[in-house]
């Protein structure tokens, strides 16, 4: 590695020893009751239903060691199966779930919407790892409940709370956190302050600071970046009022700025006249969120509100960008609201039917907004559009529970009205349903299946395609995306086969999404110059109506896949293995969904294990193995081999007796120096067109909390 050699490594390393000399290791959360995808890192979600307990994994931060000290959505998410992340910079993170990527994903911060596109995928998933508790996901769509715009699945991320953190009995602290990173000398600090002044009331502020230069992959090249930081805002507050009623206010920012490349998946190319010269630019995130529960001493009623506003933003500064063009302000802002209410019934009291309801009922409504202002390239002349889209939801799902099987059927009503320069303003009204059920066959084991439809409207375009009409191609005929998701499976749980306590937790599943009438994005460029505007037809010359996109419907699609999991526990000892694969194939051509990420949609058979064993009280060790199968995409005019990789961390965490609160982690990661780029990311046959991760990287993190 170039910016640190290896001894200085190790004088960083034994710098990171002596701090765990002196701090502390977080113990694993878990539901014994329920299986566990991986080693102390995937907990399920505890519900009354069956689908929420084995098809939805929730990955707690401050349980999973390696986390404690993440840095980008990967070093904590990859570890569900079926979940793969792209993108190697913090402005350039992008979430797949079985193939598909955030743009068909329902991705939340704190019950807030994530919607539209800025500029490909710089600034679609704007999040530091270091404000969130939790990150819960839906691999692949499995209830009404989940909402539109989510063929995919989900991924909701939660911030951390001052009741997360405050002790019993305890009126106010604080935690502080330090952590370094060798690779790209990046360097966090945060602080929180958090407190309850009196027993109704609990209020946070939270303050982090990244600093980083750029990275270096196996092969000692910069990747992705030169100087950069973050600053990421936190500020919360709640109160009971009552006994029954719960309101809630926060506000998170998270803002990335620094020196990116121009098209932030593809390295820089050198000068500031090149294709993808290094340029200043600024990526931020707002979002302001009130939430409101009413939960009174009644079975019926247990309501559950939130209203927010989410703004994403890219800023970049023309006083350093010799190409006029490349400087732009692009924003995304999404506005809605939810309310759900849940009710528990005896049905043998109204119908005389045994088993008891969980009745979720629950109305959404969300409007996306995306603003460009610019100039033509090359010239003076303003540029700038305006879209928007709105959605309206209204679901009811029933959770039967009848003894040792459980039926919930699902139905849920989509008013869509769709952007103009996508698809004309064009209205959807559309209704899907739900079915799900299990039996336990055996005491703690469970075969289950689902059935899901899809709907998701035209999204809006990206925001730099706006431009008033001129650039992208206007499908006055564009469809909307349906299809469904079907899922079976057996979860089990085994004790007591190697000594009194232990556990074996197993799950198995099977899927097949279906997606019709896909809709995609096709760029212009190239030998695709000749695009027209008026026909949206694509040719091989400069057509006097030249787009720089069209939005067309696609071929169907179906992807088939499996997701493997075992989770050992004994005494101070863990084990988790898992496996996940998922394959796409389009019905008329047979070729694999295509990507903007670069070599379709493929994500390639990933292998995961982990190990963890705590020798001591204050002591915990781990290992993380990932290996992921080479891919040969069938894609049209794409037989760009992705090389497999394999990909291994080892860490430790110590907490000291003599001073409370304290804690220390110590990381190596990506041990071996693997040269790789992740499947999810921009990947190509040519390094200059491929997104390579980190190689070798020692972090050290020392936490306070008192």
């Amino acid at each position: 590695m170039r910016a640190v050699s290896f001894s200085s490594q190790l004088t960083v390393l034994s710098m990171g020893v002596a701090a765990v000399l002196c701090s502390q290791v977080a113990s694993a959360a878990s539901n014994e009751d329920m299986p566990s995808t991986t080693l102390q890192t995937v907990t399920v979600t505890a519900n009354s239903a069956v689908r929420d307990r084995v098809q939805e994994g929730s990955v707690y931060i401050e349980d999973y060691t390696p986390a404690q000290q993440a840095g980008h959505l990967s070093d904590f998410l990859n570890v569900v199966p079926g979940v793969t992340i792209g993108g190697t910079s913090a402005v350039n993170q992008r979430i797949r779930v079985r193939g598909l990527d955030d743009t068909n994903l329902k991705v939340t911060i704190d019950g807030a919407r994530q919607e539209g596109a800025l500029f490909y995928h710089m600034g679609d998933v704007t999040i530091d790892p270091d404000l969130l508790k939790q990150a819960e996901v839906s691999v692949g769509n499995n209830s009404v409940t989940l909402g539109n715009d989510a063929l995919g699945g989900a991924v909701a991320f939660e911030t951390v709370d001052a009741a997360d953190l405050l002790k019993s009995g305890q009126k106010i602290g604080a935690k502080l956190h330090a952590g370094y990173a060798s690779n790209n000398e990046e360097l966090l600090t945060s602080a929180t302050v958090y407190g309850a002044p009196t027993d109704n009331i609990d209020l946070l502020a939270y303050y982090g600071k990244r600093d980083a230069k750029a990275g270096e992959d196996g092969k000692g090249r910069d990747i992705q970046t030169k100087d950069s930081e973050g600053e990421n805002i936190l500020l919360k507050a709640g109160a009971y009022i009552a006994d029954d009623h719960h309101v809630g206010a926060s506000f998170s920012r998270t803002e990335n700025k620094g020196k990116y490349p121009l098209r932030p998946d593809f390295p820089a190319s050198p000068g500031p006249d090149s294709w993808n010269p290094i340029i200043p630019q600024q990526v931020k995130r707002d979002t302001y969120a009130l939430d409101y529960t009413y939960n009174p001493v009644n079975r019926l009623i247990d309501v559950d509100t939130n209203v927010y506003q989410s703004k994403t933003q890219i800023l970049r500064d023309s006083d350093y960008i010799k190409n006029p063009g490349f400087e732009f302000d692009a924003e995304v802002k999404t506005t809605g609201a939810k309310v759900q209410n849940t009710s528990l019934i005896d049905s043998s009291v109204f119908a005389g039917v045994p088993g008891t309801h969980k009745l979720i009922a629950g109305v959404e409504h969300y409007k996306k907004e995306s603003d460009y202002n610019s100039v033509q390239r090359g010239t003076t002349i303003p540029v700038s559009g305006t879209d928007e889209a709105t959605n309206t939801s209204v679901y009811l799902e029933d959770q039967w529970q009848m003894g040792k099987f459980t039926l919930t059927p699902g139905v849920r009503y989509d008013r869509y009205e769709s952007p103009e320069y996508v698809s004309a303003g064009k209205t959807y009204d559309n209704v899907v349903g739900a079915l799900a059920a299990s039996y336990e066959i055996a005491p703690r084991t469970q075969l289950f299946a689902s059935y899901t439809q899809l709907f998701n409207g035209p999204d809006l375009s990206q925001a730099i395609f706006n431009s008033d009409g001129v650039d992208t191609y206007v499908n006055n005929d564009l469809k909307a995306e349906e299809g469904d998701n079907a899922e079976v499976g057996i979860a089990t749980t085994l004790r007591g086969l190697t000594m009194a306590d232990d556990s074996l937790k197993l799950s198995a599943k099977y899927f097949e999404t279906n997606i019709e009438n896909y809709i995609e994005f096709v760029r212009a460029g190239g030998s695709r110059t000749g695009m027209n505007c008026t026909t949206g037809q694509l040719g091989t010359s400069a057509a006097p109506e030249a787009c720089q996109g069209v939005i067309n419907n696609d071929e169907d699609f179906k992807i088939k896949g499996v997701e493997l999991s075992a989770d050992y526990r004994a005494d101070n000892f863990n084990m988790g293995l898992s496996y996940a694969r998922a394959r796409s194939k389009g019905e008329d051509t047979g070729y694999n969904i295509s990507s903007v990420s670069g070599s379709g949609s493929e994500s390639g058979d990933k292998y995961m294990v982990n190990l963890g064993y705590a020798p001591t009280n204050t002591t915990e060790l781990g290992w993380r193995s990932t290996y992921v199968a080479d891919v040969t995409p069938n894609t049209a005019g794409d037989d760009n081999e992705k090389p497999g990789y394999d990909v291994h961390d080892i860490f430790m965490t110590y907490t000291p007796t003599q001073i409370e609160g304290l804690k220390a982690t110590l990381g190596v990661y990506n041990i071996f120096d693997e040269t790789y780029a992740s499947h999810a990311s921009r990947n190509s046959i040519d390094d200059a067109y491929t997104d390579f991760e980190m190689g070798r990287n020692i972090k050290t993190s020392l936490t306070y909390q008192f």
